[in-house]
């Protein structure tokens, strides 16, 4: 199965980006407007550029590379013009914000891309300023949303929260004052693998600074923290997530303590997982997969594949099966008392017709009584 990242050109001029795992009809759908949203209103739309993956994850991954590019870089793209790609690359002008002494932050974590026709950055964290939105594979018209760990203070949780968000195709994680600094040695034996949400990890200094580029902003929490603000349950804030276009924030807050009131305070909406009231206490991983997992809802997944179940077996086939087991049972003396005989065979009947058995299931069974049943001695 192959998964495509693609770019669309609309009648406006802007480019839209997204990522299928079936190209020719997700095309079509954008086409034909049935797909609520950026391209609906911007019809007619044109293919300018498609490249297959073989898993979704690497898709994710190009597909949040592709879509910052600047207008320039995209055109040399479409083009095959990869020394245009390059210099376009080199060119790009970029805002950077000051970084106070000895911030840890990655490189590129305070930056705005400065597109013709965009609004200008502020705060901190990158913005992409293209007319550029994009698609998950499914319901979804907006990006993934953006994990957010505030002041996390193991590095074995922030692995295990890395490996959560993979688990269900979340690959952008955002880390604030981590307690003992960022890499952490401790992160990657416990992400099991999930080395790209590590790598990719920004740290930031404060809440405001790593979600400011974020127009939905989500704090997780059980607690009321003085604070009055919708409260909504993952299932609900993935739906909205889905419904909109702009780029959302979930916050999660330190192990020992959860999100202090301020951080709350940042949000516009709060989630909270129903619990046990006598023990509301999930680890940092477990508050993770929960919501990233009613997220994966809106997008095209890999899943188990579908096996159909034999169809059920004729009553002829049932009938031949249960006389088959009455004889051998009646002459091995079962039936006793002989009062008895009528409702026992009654009850034999009503439980063999219990599991819908199909024709194999009947025909194994049937060979199991021949095997058991006394063999007959040859004159």
């Amino acid at each position: 199965m192959s998964f495509w990242v693609y770019i669309l050109r609309c009648a406006d001029g802007s480019y839209y980006t997204g990522h299928t795992d079936d190209l020719e009809r997700r095309v079509a759908q954008h086409q034909e407007g049935t797909i609520p949203g950026y391209t609906h209103d911007r019809r007619p739309t044109a293919l300018m550029w498609a490249q297959d993956f073989p898993t979704r994850i690497e898709a994710l991954e190009r597909e949040h590379q592709v879509k910052d590019w600047s207008r320039k870089k995209k055109e040399a793209l479409f083009a095959g013009d990869w020394a245009g790609v390059s210099a376009a690359a080199r060119s790009r002008p970029r805002v950077s914000a000051s970084l106070d002494a000895g911030s840890n932050r990655t490189d590129g974590a305070v930056s705005a891309s400065l597109d013709a026709g965009s609004s200008r950055t502020k705060g901190a964290a990158t913005v992409s300023l293209d007319a550029d939105v994009t698609l998950t594979d499914g319901r979804s018209a907006a990006p993934p949303p953006v994990i957010v760990l505030v002041r996390p203070q193991l590095g074995e949780n922030i692995g295990k929260a890395a490996r959560a968000m993979l688990n269900f195709g979340l690959t952008e994680l955002r880390l604030v004052a981590p307690r003992d600094g960022w890499p952490n040695p401790q992160a990657g034996p416990a992400a099991s693998g999930a080395d790209v949400v590590l790598e990719q990890a920004r740290v930031f200094d404060s809440v405001a600074e790593a979600v400011a580029d974020c127009a939905h902003v989500y704090a997780t929490t059980v607690r009321k923290r003085g604070v009055t603000k919708p409260v909504v349950t993952p299932e609900a804030a993935a739906a909205a997530i889905h419904r909109n276009t702009a780029r959302a924030a979930i916050l999660f807050g330190p192990e020992r303590s959860g999100l202090e009131t301020d951080d709350v305070a940042l949000a516009r909406t709060i989630v909270t997982v129903p619990i046990n009231p006598e023990f509301g206490s999930l680890n940092l991983a477990q508050a993770v997969i929960l919501v990233a997992y009613e997220w994966s809802k809106g997008v095209a997944l890999a899943s188990p594949p579908e096996v159909e179940l034999n169809p059920p077996a004729s009553q002829f086939e049932l009938d031949g099966m249960i006389a088959q087991l009455d004889a051998m049972l009646d002459e091995a003396g079962y039936f006793f008392p002989p009062d008895r005989t009528v409702a026992t065979r009654r009850m034999l009947r009503t439980l063999l017709t219990k599991p819908a058995w199909s024709s194999q299931e009947v025909r194994t069974v049937r060979g199991v009584l021949s095997a058991l049943a006394p063999k007959k001695r040859r004159g």
